[in-house]
C-alpha cells in the first residue's frame, strides 16, 4: 500500500503540472514535435532505401552475368541455378540475351533474342511505341533501324542468316513495336528468345544475362561473391555507375535526415530547457518554503525530474502517433506506397524523449536546488 509520503509527492507532483498546465503544454508540445520527427524520419531512414531501390530499378539491370573463360556463351540451366542463390524478394528479374549477325534486304544487322516479359522488368526505361511481339512471327525494331529502312508498325521484314550448323534460314516477321532508348539497343532487331534459338538450332545458351536486384551495394558483393564459388561457369559482375549512384543518393539523404532529426531535437532541448526554467523561477518560493521545511535537495531535484520524465514519457507516445502518420504521408506523397513500421522504434522512440527531456531539466534543476530559503523568503 503507498505510503503517505509517497501520495503526497505524486499530488504535489500532479498539482505542481496542473497549476502550470499552460507552460508544461508548451514543452509538451515541443517534447511531442521532437518525437514526430525523430520516429518520423528514423523510420523513413529504414525504409527509404526499399522504397529508393525500387525507384532505382526504373534505370535498369545492376548486375550482369558473363561466360568465365571467354566462352562464347553459358548455360541456361547455370543462369538458373545463380539466380536462385538470390533471395526471391530481392530479385525483381532476369533478363537473357542472344545474338546473332543477320541481313534484311542485304543490310545488315544484329538479331537479338529475349525474354520480353523479363525485359519490362529489368529495362522498364525502354520507350517503346507499339507492343512487345507475343509470337514467334513477331519482332521489335530499334528506332534507328526503322528510320534507317523506312519501317513502321505493322510492316514486315525479311530476316536471313545462318545457324550454329552453318544452315541458312530467310523468314519473314510482322513488326509489333519500335523501341527507344538511347542507347545501341536502336540500333538492334529484337526477337522472342525462342524463336531465335528455333533460327540457330541450339538451345539453353545465352551470351549475357541482366539482372535487376533490389539490394545495396555490399549486399550485391556477397550475392557476387557466393555465385562465383557455386556456379564457376559464370562471371557476375556489378554495374558499377548504376550501384555506386545509388549508394551515394541513400547515403547523403540518410545523412540529410539524421541531421533534420539531430537539430529538432536540440531545439527541443532548448524548448523544455527554457521552459522549465521559468518554472523553476515561478516557484522560488514553493522551492524555498520546501527547504526550510527541511526538504533536502535530492527531493527537490526528484520532483523536477519526476515532471521531466512524465513530460518526456506522454510527448514521446503522442510523437510515436504522430510520427507514423508523418512517416506514412511522406512515404504515400514521395513513392505512392506505404512505409513498413518497425515497431521496435516506438518505445525507443519514448525512451529518447524521456532522455532528452532529463537532458534539458538538468540546468534548471540545477537552479533550483541553489535557492536559498532566507532570501527567497525576505523577497529578496
Amino acid at each position: 500500500m503507498m505510503n503517505k509520503n509517497r501520495r503526497f509527492i505524486i499530488k504535489s507532483l500532479m498539482s505542481s503540472l496542473i497549476r502550470r498546465r499552460s507552460r508544461i503544454l508548451v514543452a509538451l508540445l515541443g517534447t511531442a514535435i521532437g518525437a514526430t520527427v525523430l520516429l518520423g524520419m528514423v523510420t523513413l531512414c529504414y525504409d527509404i532505401p526499399r522504397q529508393m531501390g525500387k525507384e532505382f530499378r526504373s534505370y535498369g539491370a545492376n548486375v550482369i552475368f558473363m561466360p568465365t573463360n571467354n566462352e562464347p556463351t553459358m548455360d541456361l540451366n547455370d543462369v538458373e541455378a545463380a539466380a536462385k542463390l538470390i533471395p526471391t524478394e530481392k530479385l525483381v528479374g532476369v533478363t537473357p540475351f542472344r545474338y546473332a549477325a543477320v541481313r534484311s534486304n542485304m543490310v545488315p544487322y544484329t538479331l537479338v533474342g529475349t525474354n520480353f516479359e523479363q525485359v519490362r522488368k529489368t529495362s522498364p526505361y525502354w520507350l517503346v511505341d507499339g507492343h512487345f511481339p507475343e509470337h514467334d512471327n513477331e519482332i521489335m525494331i530499334g528506332t534507328d533501324v526503322a528510320s534507317f529502312s523506312h519501317l513502321s508498325i505493322g510492316d514486315t521484314i525479311p530476316i536471313a542468316g545462318k545457324s550454329r550448323q552453318d544452315y541458312r534460314f530467310d523468314e519473314e516477321f510482322k513488326i509489333t513495336g519500335i523501341v527507344k532508348t538511347g542507347k545501341t539497343e536502336d540500333g538492334f532487331i529484337f526477337i522472342p528468345f525462342n524463336t531465335l534459338e528455333t533460327l540457330l538450332e541450339e538451345q539453353n545458351q545465352v551470351e549475357v544475362v541482366e539482372l535487376s536486384i533490389s539490394a545495396s551495394q555490399d549486399e550485391l558483393k556477397g550475392y557476387i561473391d557466393q555465385i562465383k564459388q557455386q556456379v564457376p561457369t559464370i562471371e557476375p559482375h556489378v554495374i558499377k555507375w548504376v550501384t555506386q549512384s545509388e549508394t551515394a543518393v541513400l547515403g547523403k539523404l540518410a545523412s540529410l535526415l539524421y541531421l533534420v532529426t539531430s537539430v529538432v531535437l536540440i531545439l527541443t532541448m532548448i524548448c523544455v530547457a527554457t521552459t522549465m526554467m521559468t518554472v523553476v523561477i515561478e516557484r522560488r518560493k514553493e522551492i524555498g518554503l520546501k527547504k526550510a521545511l527541511g526538504a533536502e535537495n535530492s527531493r527537490i531535484a526528484k520532483e523536477f525530474l519526476a515532471e521531466s520524465v512524465i513530460l518526456g514519457f506522454v510527448g514521446g507516445v503522442i510523437g510515436s502517433v504522430c510520427g507514423l502518420v508523418f512517416a506514412q504521408i511522406i512515404s504515400t506523397q514521395v513513392f505512392g506506397r506505404s512505409i513498413i513500421i518497425e515497431f521496435y522504434l516506438i518505445p525507443l522512440t519514448i525512451v529518447i524523449s524521456i532522455i532528452v527531456t532529463v537532458i534539458a531539466c538538468l540546468i534548471p534543476v540545477k537552479r533550483a536546488v541553489e535557492v536559498q530559503p532566507a532570501l527567497v523568503l525576505r523577497g529578496e
